[in-house]
């Protein structure tokens, strides 16, 4: 073979590794694809806390009542539950990728809508489409995190929501407070962040295998699979007793810090739900070791301490002492979410993981979003004070539910194990007989 005819072939190579090149893009590690699914939940969920500081600014701009700011938060609560329970086992038989790409597009796109609001029937919409791509999403990126590591997926799905949450309602509050557009920067903020991580999801391969069954999958479903329906049945009361607590700081809290602190701070409004978040978010950084058993009694004490001391400051009107117990009760809301989450969600198939994520969403959102509904009609007839003590009476409650309901299930957990330890010995006495 001549010297031209090498260079001939030597050139076709390199120009096929180039068209190769061309038409398949290069693909994000698996660890830059599970922190970037991460960061989407975590941003996702700022957005969703991000309106919390502006409130009390969109009220004096278009004179609405305290009412219309629970209806506001609990639009976004039931729009979330319906695309749960519509597409929030999509991914499982499309792939996540492709239930990423649409529901982060249509986040940033919320973005926009808030950002031109000028009154109610727009920011309605905007948490519409937003509670619909949160909900879309939810469930795709848990069993994302699931498929690339099971261990540090089963902790993000759990820290990652309160890290939104407490970074959104605080970031907000001080860009609101300290910044020029108010009403608009958080949103653009918010926007060019989407516009990233959809470039990002454009070089991330498929965690998971397509099968047939997707628009069966959009028939709306409440069953779990076996392996995982009597651990659920244990962990819903748990997320039932500490998704109530959100719901109330998203909603009521800020009118009511306003009455306890005399301020208007802005950067105030968005602290209670910060401080929660965050109080969450250490916990579970703490009991990451833990059993999921013991997470979710820590939880529970927390839970009815950091509540109870908090019934305590408002009744004081006392500012530090509330967020102190603020973030007591937040410990318990994330130990308590964590643990529910750990009993559950690494029993699930990797193919059921999706819809299993979403069921206990959507367990979480109407425990976060009725509550917080009927708070806001309460307030204007019975006053913020009245309706936090009201409020957090009922959460004691139904910690109170939550913690019987694990003590009767060590009770039978004993119990079957003393059984399997008599019977063998009875059989064994029988034979000697």
């Amino acid at each position: 073979m001549s010297a031209q005819e090498l260079e001939a072939g030597r050139l076709i190579r390199v120009l096929g590794e180039v068209d190769t090149a061309t038409r398949v893009p290069r693909r994000l590690p698996s660890n830059a694809a599970f922190y970037l699914q991460a960061s989407i939940l975590v941003f996702f969920l700022a957005g969703s806390s991000a309106p919390t500081p502006l409130y009390a600014l969109y009220q004096a701009r278009w004179g609405f009542s305290p009412i219309t700011t629970t209806i506001v938060f609990g639009v976004y609560a039931l729009a979330v539950l319906t695309a749960l329970l519509v597409v929030g086992s999509l991914s499982d038989h499309l792939g996540r990728r492709p239930v990423l790409l649409v529901a982060v597009a249509a986040q940033a796109v919320t973005m926009l809508i808030f950002t031109t609001a000028d009154g109610v029937p727009t920011l309605l919409v905007g948490r519409v489409l937003q509670g619909l791509s949160t909900g879309a999403a939810a469930g795709a990126i848990g069993a994302g995190l699931l498929d690339l590591h099971k261990a540090k997926g089963t902790l993000a799905n759990a820290v990652a929501p309160l890290l939104g949450t407490a970074s959104g309602a605080l970031g907000s509050g001080l860009l609101v407070q300290y910044l020029p557009a108010p009403t608009h920067l958080v949103y653009l903020t918010l926007f060019g962040i989407f516009v990233v991580q959809e470039i990002g999801l454009l070089f991330m391969a498929e965690s998971t295998t397509r099968r047939p069954g997707a628009l069966a999958s959009l028939r709306p479903q409440f069953g779990l699979p076996d392996a995982v329906r009597r651990p659920a049945l244990l962990a819903i009361p748990m997320l039932v007793a500490v998704w109530a607590l959100p719901g109330f700081y998203g909603s009521v809290g800020p009118a009511l810090i306003r009455r306890i602190s005399g301020s208007n701070s802005a950067v105030l409004g968005g602290l209670g739900l910060f401080v929660l978040a965050a109080g969450g978010a250490t916990a579970i950084a703490f009991l990451r070791t833990a059993s999921a058993r013991r997470e979710m009694l820590v939880g529970l004490a927390a839970l009815l301490t950091g509540v109870g001391a908090t019934l305590g400051a408002i009744a004081s009107s006392a500012a530090i002492p509330f967020f102190a117990a603020t973030a007591v009760a937040g410990a318990g809301f994330g130990a308590g979410f964590q643990g529910a989450i750990r009993t559950v969600l690494p029993l699930a198939g990797a193919h059921r993981r999706a819809g299993v994520l979403s069921i206990l969403y959507v367990v979480s959102y109407l425990a976060m979003g009725l509550p917080a509904v009927v708070a806001g009609f309460l307030v204007v007839h019975a006053g913020v004070v009245t309706t936090a003590r009201e409020y957090g009476l009922g959460v004691l409650v139904l910690a109170g539910i939550a913690l019987g309901g694990l003590v009767a299930s060590d009770r039978r957990e004993r119990g079957a194990r003393v059984m399997a330890l008599e019977c063998p010995n009875r059989k064994s006495l029988a034979g000697a007989n």
